[in-house]
């Protein structure tokens, strides 16, 4: 295990700049759905997991997960950090249940869920997002 290049207090301060909401996939997706006429909610505290969009009349919620924090399969997710690494196995697992729970409780409420993943935003197509009720 190699040493952090960074003083306890500065990798707290570069850790606390690491935004939750507002982040560049999230800003990404939202412009290319406004950019079809789509309009949403941001971070609607009443619902469970406070989803990033929030689109009342269709019944759907949107999840932007960034993949490394959130536990996906593709590359980027799957990077093991070598710097603590079983908190980080530890926090990605609790994030992923956590995921999970909040997607079962908004369904049971009848809301769609949709999660964008990070790695996605480049290459999606917003229209065929599942978000109108066919």
């Amino acid at each position: 295990m190699g040493t952090d290049i960074f003083s306890a207090n500065k990798r707290s301060e570069i850790m606390r700049a690491v935004k939750g909401r507002d982040t560049t996939p999230e800003i990404a997706l939202r412009k290319k759905l406004f950019a079809l006429g789509l309009r949403y909610r941001l971070n609607v505290k009443d619902l469970p997991g406070k989803p990033d969009l929030v689109f009342p009349k269709h019944k759907t919620v949107v999840f932007v997960h960034g993949c490394f924090w959130h536990g996906h399969t593709c590359k980027r997710g799957n990077r093991q950090p070598k710097q603590n690494a079983d908190y980080w196995k530890d926090k990605i697992a609790r994030n992923m249940a956590r995921d999970q729970k909040n997607a079962a409780e908004l369904e049971k409420l009848g809301w769609r869920v949709i999660t964008v993943w990070e790695c996605e935003i480049k290459d999606l197509d917003p229209a065929k997002l599942p978000i109108k009720q066919l």
